[in-house]
């Protein structure tokens, strides 16, 4: 089974539970940093990806981390479900799917948005407004810059790609001119 998979139904029972109990918010952003810890700390990430180190001295472990931390049972039951499964390495790939899943839950759209400088805020709310009219939800943008576009926007929506790029425009001018 794809770690994909595996993220998506970790993810999709997650939330299930913590809509349920009112936590998303909470558990979500103690999730965040629990896999950024384990991420960023090579030999908690080794001990924890090892399959020679008793699962005793790794439960030990996160309990002691889950007692210092002071994260909500919900959190510490979860991390302990991961452990117990060995899918606590994991981690960063389940609060991806997370994410995804409560916002289509919400009724949100992410999308991501690359262009040649800076985009400001007065156009962001516009392009926030105009992308929610084509998808007809609520749209969460990310934005980054890449400076070889020359100019215009490239937005990435799922699977679907809208290059309004001033490279794009160059290339497809190119072909014609050359077909």
């Amino acid at each position: 089974m794809s770690s994909q998979t595996v993220a998506r139904r970790y993810a999709s029972a997650l939330a299930d539970v913590i809509i349920e109990r009112g936590e998303k918010d909470e558990v979500r952003a103690e999730l965040v940093s629990w896999g950024k810890m384990i991420s960023d700390n090579r030999s908690l990430l080794e001990a924890f990806s090892n399959p020679t180190v008793a699962y005793e001295q790794k439960g030990k472990v996160l309990n002691e981390l889950i007692a210092r931390t002071r994260v909500r049972p919900t959190t510490a039951n979860f991390l302990r479900i991961m452990l117990k499964n060995q899918r606590l390495p994991e981690l960063p790939q389940v609060n991806a799917k997370l994410a995804q899943v409560l916002d289509e839950r919400a009724g949100v759209m992410s999308a991501q948005v690359v262009s040649a400088r800076g985009v400001s805020e007065a156009n962001k709310a516009l392009l926030e407004e105009r992308l929610a009219h084509i998808t007809g939800k609520r749209t969460r943008l990310s934005f980054e810059i890449d400076e070889s576009l020359l100019g215009g926007i490239v937005t990435r929506i799922g699977s679907t790609i809208y290059d309004g790029s001033v490279r794009n425009q160059l290339k497809r001018l190119r072909e014609e001119l050359a077909g």
